[in-house]
C-alpha cells in the first residue's frame, strides 16, 4: 500500500496536483475536500485510495478529517499536506470582522487543528507535514489584510511545530507560492475577464516573467515530504514564486 499521506484541498489546484504526484511516486493518498463528487472522481481515477468529504469551515471538521485519516492509515501517518484554503480580498476599509474571522478559521485555525489531529500519527511513523502558505505570508500586500495575516500565522505555525516535532523526528515545512493558476482567485470573487487580466499583470510582478503551475508546486511538496531527499530540512517556509517575494508591490 505504500506510505500513507493525507492531502486536504485535494479536489482542485495545488492539492489535486499534489495528490496526483504523490500517487505517481507510490504514496497511498487519503484525499479530503468539500466536493464529494470531485473526491469520488479522484478515487475512480485511482489517485486516491480513500476520501474524506467535509468543509473545514464547519466546527470540528478539521479535527475529524485528521483523526479519520490516521484511523484509515492504521494509526500512523507518513505524511500530511494541508493545501485547503480560501482567498477573499478585503483591506481595512472594506474587510468585515466576519470576513477576517472566516479566513483565519479556514486558513490558520484549520491548519493547527488538522496538524494537531494528525500529530500522534505523524510521531508514530516519524512522518512529515507540508502546510501550504503563500507569498503573502512573507510580504504584505494592500487589500488582503485577512489573507496576509492568516498566511503569516501559518508560517509561524510551521516554525513552532517543527521545533516541537524535532525530538520525535517529525518534520514540518511550509511553502509560499506566488500566483499559481488555480481556482483560488475566482472562488474569491474574480470573474473570468478580471482573472485573465490579473494573470497577465502578474507576469510583470514576478521577476521570472510568468505565473506558476500547480504541478511545479506539487514537485516541491513531494520533495519536502520525502525523507530520503529532504530528511535534514525542517521548519522551512520555502518560496516558490518566480521571485515575487524579492520585489516591492507593483
Amino acid at each position: 500500500m505504500g506510505k500513507h499521506v493525507l492531502v486536504t484541498g485535494a479536489t482542485s489546484g495545488i492539492g489535486r496536483a499534489t495528490a496526483k504526484k504523490l500517487h505517481m511516486e507510490g504514496w497511498t493518498v487519503i484525499a479530503s475536500g468539500r466536493d464529494a463528487g470531485a473526491l469520488e472522481a479522484l478515487q475512480q481515477d485511482g489517485i486516491a485510495a480513500d476520501t474524506i468529504a467535509g468543509d473545514l469551515a464547519e466546527e470540528g471538521m478539521a479535527r475529524r478529517v485528521g483523526e479519520e485519516a490516521v484511523r484509515i492509515a492504521g494509526g500512523g501517518l507518513d505524511g500530511l499536506v494541508h493545501a485547503a484554503g480560501i482567498l477573499v480580498p478585503g483591506g481595512m476599509d472594506s474587510e468585515s470582522e466576519e470576513g477576517f474571522d472566516r479566513q483565519m478559521t479556514i486558513n490558520l485555525s484549520a491548519s493547527f487543528r488538522i496538524l494537531k489531529a494528525c500529530w500522534e500519527g505523524l510521531k508514530t511513523k516519524q512522518g512529515a507535514a507540508v502546510l501550504v502558505s503563500s507569498v503573502t505570508g512573507l510580504r504584505s500586500f494592500p487589500g488582503l489584510v485577512s489573507y496576509c495575516v492568516s498566511k503569516a500565522g501559518v508560517d509561524q505555525l510551521v516554525r513552532c511545530a517543527a521545533l516541537d516535532g524535532a525530538p520525535h523526528q517529525v518534520r514540518i515545512n511550509g511553502i509560499n507560492p506566488g500566483v499559481v493558476v488555480t481556482e483560488l482567485h475566482k472562488r474569491g470573487g474574480m470573474d473570468e475577464e478580471k482573472y485573465e487580466g490579473f494573470l497577465e499583470h502578474s507576469k510583470t510582478t514576478h521577476p521570472l516573467g510568468r505565473v506558476g503551475e500547480s504541478k511545479e508546486v506539487a514537485k516541491l511538496i513531494t520533495f519536502l515530504l520525502d525523507g530520503d531527499r529532504s530528511g535534514w530540512i525542517t521548519g522551512v517556509t520555502m518560496p516558490i514564486d518566480g521571485g515575487r517575494q524579492l520585489t516591492c508591490a507593483r
